[in-house]
């Protein structure tokens, strides 16, 4: 589905080296590689599915959609080129993965977010506030 000169897919191929690369940027971390993090192999692994953006075939966004195997869905790893920002990516890649979540039967999406995200997920992207909790396990 194209958003102006963007196209966003459901489970596209991807490869390691195009995914580590947008998540160095997007998270400010250092560059991984296939033999520490095989994003390939997770996601086919764990993954309802993924949306992956795309401008001039060069890959620009990305979002993780795990889920139950039921009807629960949950995004993760929200990514957008640091070159592309506030541009409306981020909210397309969420809404792409709602709308395709919906589609394999998920009745509920979930994400968890800093309370800095807030004007992002709550009110970007249409998400309802809710209460929850997190444990630190290290």
């Amino acid at each position: 589905m194209p958003h102006g000169d963007i196209t966003y897919t459901w489970r596209e191929p991807f490869t390691n080296t195009e995914i580590h690369a947008l998540h160095a940027a997007a998270f400010d971390t250092r560059l991984f590689d296939e033999s520490e993090w095989d994003w390939v192999a997770q996601t086919d692994r764990y993954s309802l599915g993924w949306v992956i953006a795309r401008k001039d075939g060069r890959f620009v966004g990305f979002v993780n959609v795990l889920w139950d195997g039921l009807v629960h869905a949950f995004i993760e790893d929200v990514m957008v080129d640091t070159n592309l920002r506030n541009r409306g990516i981020g909210v397309a890649l969420v809404h792409a993965a709602r709308d395709s979540a919906r589609a394999a039967g998920c009745e509920f999406l979930h994400v968890g977010f800093h309370d800095t995200l807030a004007p992002f997920y709550i009110d970007a992207c249409g998400f309802a506030p809710t209460s929850g909790g997190l444990m630190e396990l290290s």
